[in-house]
């Protein structure tokens, strides 16, 4: 392991290959493009490795928008739940394409994007999901995520030329997501067939081990066909899982009913989605000795959860905990002050380099 200062996420581009050359095959088997997500993951550091096995990127906002233009370079599509006046110019100015989130969005800013020759788009919400969690769910009562009125959206067509479906979330199940598109090819297909593009969006968790990768891509594939139409997926969490971790050492040892061991991290400030959707880290499982895992902030629940070791754990003593991109960088916070973790890359000769150490002055920028 690395001598670098704890805490800091360890990004290893031989796990990311692993996913990368997934997303790859897909490509080639099915002729879907691909892109990159930056709500889930935007470590810019690590665009040159991926850029050659994807597509280009999506983003949800202006800023996210503009380093996937910037530092990914390809195909950059624009969405937003809302864009606002003072920013509509810049965006257009970064997008290929743009998805606006409603009818009225579309409506306002619809001439600025064709004088501007982008492509538009509007998010289509077919009112299902797999999400398993109310906060997350597009399909939730009165989402305002997308547009489902057909008469309406059909009443666009002169002005858009794709639809955007984000309704998958953590689906890691084909048959799931075969049985939905085919009930969006029978509620929406009059509507898609006047398509040139369709997204898909993210969550589908393609890249997982033993997933049927051929059938996918078969699916996909008959779907383009079907409809005339160029498919994009927008994998995030799938572009990455399993590719990094954090870092982090022990700093004290203390018995309150259970063995505790306190970490220079937090799971508020640097794993905050698994705070918001209370699910534990995935920490090292591999022996009979028994620990809770916290965090060093104030708040009580600042814990990562529990995790068993082959040897007694030290003041000093380093963990690993796994699958730490997704939903990680793009979340942490300055939360009481704890050091952001930095960001380290370990290369596939092994060599570990430090892209990023966050100082005082980084805190104080932050602030006023």
């Amino acid at each position: 392991m690395s001598d670098l200062q704890t805490p800091y996420y360890l990004i290893d581009l031989a796990k990311l290959r692993v996913n990368m050359q997934r997303i790859q095959s897909l490509r080639e088997q099915s002729g879907v493009k691909c892109l990159l997500a930056l709500k889930c993951f935007a470590t810019w550091g690590a665009f040159d490795f991926m850029r050659p096995f994807m597509d280009g990127t999506t983003s949800s906002s202006l800023f996210e928008l503009r380093l996937g233009h910037e530092e990914f370079g390809a195909e950059t599509h624009a969405y937003s739940v809302a864009w606002a006046d003072h920013e509509i110019d810049e965006a257009l100015g970064y997008a290929d394409k743009i998805i606006f989130n409603s009818l009225g969005q579309l409506d306002r800013y619809s001439d600025k994007a064709a004088a501007r020759g982008i492509k538009m788009g509007l998010r289509l919400n077919p009112r299902f999901s797999t999400s398993g969690f109310d906060l997350a769910d597009p399909a939730r009562p009165f989402s305002r995520l997308g547009e489902w009125d057909l008469p309406k959206l059909e009443q666009a067509l002169d002005r858009i030329s794709g639809v955007m479906i984000h309704y998958n979330c953590e689906n890691g199940d084909f048959d799931l997501f075969d049985a939905q598109l085919s009930r969006i090819e029978a509620e929406f297909g009059g509507l898609l067939e006047k398509l040139d593009w369709v997204s898909l969006g993210g969550g589908i968790h393609f890249t997982g081990d033993g997933y049927p990768l051929e059938k996918l891509a078969a699916r996909l594939k008959a779907f383009q066909q079907k409809f005339g139409v160029q498919l994009f997926l927008e994998p995030g969490e799938a572009s990455i899982t399993r590719s990094a971790s954090l870092e982090v050492t022990v700093l004290d040892l203390i018995h309150n009913g259970k063995d505790v061991a306190i970490v220079d991290s937090s799971i508020e400030a640097h794993m905050l989605d698994l705070l918001i959707y209370r699910e534990t880290a995935k920490l090292p499982q591999d022996g009979q000795h028994a620990y809770q895992i916290a965090g060093k902030t104030c708040l009580a629940g600042d814990i990562f959860g529990e995790a068993r070791f082959a040897q007694p754990l030290q003041v000093g003593s380093r963990i690993s905990i796994a699958d730490a991109a997704g939903y990680t960088m793009v979340k942490k916070n300055w939360f009481n002050g704890v050091p952001m973790p930095a960001i380290a890359i370990r290369d596939e000769n092994g060599t570990i380099r430090e892209v990023r150490r966050f100082t005082y002055d980084d805190y104080k920028s932050s602030l006023s």
